[in-house]
């Protein structure tokens, strides 16, 4: 009768302590996601310091006829009424727009921020306001007392002001108003007479602005027809908003984008002319995003996600080729290769923060891969062991690279790459006798 082995020196306990081991490292890996995060806010911090000096994002819309009118409202239980005066607003006929917008990249230190600066131009026509719909007498309408509005955010970016024609009369813009909830501003013209203007059944406009701003740019659809095009260097557009670019004529290349957008009257949830309270626009808009799809913080994170996935297989190498061959590998080797393998993502957060992402990746791939090959060949005693470990980690993290590189098929190609690892592992091992290994222990 051959002789038991204590339990502690039996292939189920090390594979106990392994797996205890494992769940152990993921407390520093877990610290290393943490400092991730951390910094991935002081970014944004930083962001939003350059943003605010720089400008914010960008919305603006108009420009809109405001006339003023008296309204009569009777009074219970009297044959009297009293009166107040109430404000329609008529938006214009056409509405065409065509915005150029320079983007560049503001660094501090190691944070960048994009930002642009944009030209916009605008023209269209009016149509003669019409308050027939809602059987307003003629002389309760203040046709001398006409305004011009434009709804925009992020005043102090304006550039060189702004100034409207309208027919042959020029007009400045002021500031009337600044909502502290949507952080939209009115801004408006003196008042006019506005009845002159229309002697022919459409009046035409235009106007340009320049902005500087950051993030985004929207523009909401207020012609009855409204066509705006927009061409930008930036070449990873995010087209948001309530519609979207006409799909025959968006394109995207390493030159930058150019897009534009037709929407009509119809396509939109909201009415040509409204009299009372001026409703809420800011929710119909579009435009695009300038962003950075995956930054080097996104990156870093994806990449320690894995963490538990290259700590695990590592020590699952290293198990089945101390099983094959015979070798011993004390519970203390595993830990100074798991510290190795955390090590990885302080090293890529680092590296990343002074160099690009892949330059990190490399360079802490190779010193991780070399450091951990180089220990096992000490330990192993066998140089084509710690060539296949070696082999295998470069394997692990060039799949882990490509997938973080991918948006549409990371899942795709993460799930396929780890059915592949499965499939190899369980090639490897269908031939090794536990209960021989058992008894040989």
């Amino acid at each position: 009768m051959k002789n038991e082995i204590p339990f502690l020196q039996s292939t189920t306990a090390k594979l106990i302590m392994i797996g205890m081991l494992t769940l152990v490292l993921f407390v520093p890996l877990a610290f290393v996601q943490n400092l991730i995060a951390e910094r991935s806010l002081r970014k944004q911090e930083v962001i939003s310091e350059i943003t605010a000096k720089w400008g914010d994002s960008v919305l603006l819309y108009g420009p809109i006829i405001k006339i003023p009118y008296t309204a009569h409202y009777p009074v219970k239980n009297a044959t009297e009424t009293i009166t107040e005066t109430e404000y329609a607003y008529f938006f214009p006929e056409q509405l065409e727009g065509h915005i150029d917008v320079n983007t560049t990249e503001k660094k501090r230190n190691n944070y960048e921020a994009v930002v642009f600066s944009s030209a916009m131009k605008f023209n269209g026509t009016f149509t003669k306001p019409d308050f027939s719909s809602k059987g307003i007498a003629p002389e309760d309408i203040q046709w001398d007392k006409a305004t011009l509005l434009v709804k925009a955010n992020n005043l102090k970016s304006i550039k060189d002001g702004m100034k409207i024609k309208l027919g042959e009369k020029v007009m400045a813009f002021e500031t009337a108003t600044n909502d502290p909830v949507t952080f939209v501003s009115t801004l408006e013209t003196p008042s006019f007479s506005i009845s002159e203007y229309f002697t022919d059944e459409k009046i035409p406009f235009n106007f340009n602005v320049a902005y500087d701003g950051s993030r985004e740019l929207k523009i909401v659809p207020i012609g009855k027809t409204t066509s705006v095009s927009m061409k930008s260097n930036w070449q990873t557009p995010k087209f948001t908003g309530y519609f979207l670019p006409g799909g025959n004529e968006k394109k995207s290349d390493n030159a930058g984008f150019e897009a534009s957008w037709k929407v009509l009257d119809f396509n939109r949830p909201f009415a040509q002319h409204y009299f009372g309270d001026f409703p809420e626009l800011k929710d119909y808009s579009f435009g695009v995003d300038f962003i950075i799809p995956v930054d080097e913080y996104q990156k870093n994170e994806r990449a320690s996600k894995y963490g538990f996935l290259v700590i695990g297989l590592t020590f699952l190498v290293f198990f089945v080729i101390q099983s094959i061959s015979k070798i011993s590998i004390h519970i203390f080797n595993y830990t100074m290769i798991g510290l190795a393998l955390v090590m990885f993502y302080t090293l890529l957060i680092s590296i990343t923060e002074h160099s690009s992402f892949l330059k990190a990746y490399l360079i802490a791939g190779i010193s991780v891969v070399l450091m951990i090959s180089l220990y096992s060949l000490s330990i192993l005693k066998s140089k084509k062991f710690a060539i296949f470990i070696g082999f295998s980690l470069t394997a692990l993290y060039t799949f882990i690279f490509v997938i973080i590189q991918l948006e549409n098929y990371a899942l795709l190609a993460g799930s396929i790459g780890l059915f592949a690892i499965l499939g190899l592992v369980m090639y490897f091992s269908r031939k090794i006798d536990w209960n021989a290994i058992k008894e040989e222990n």
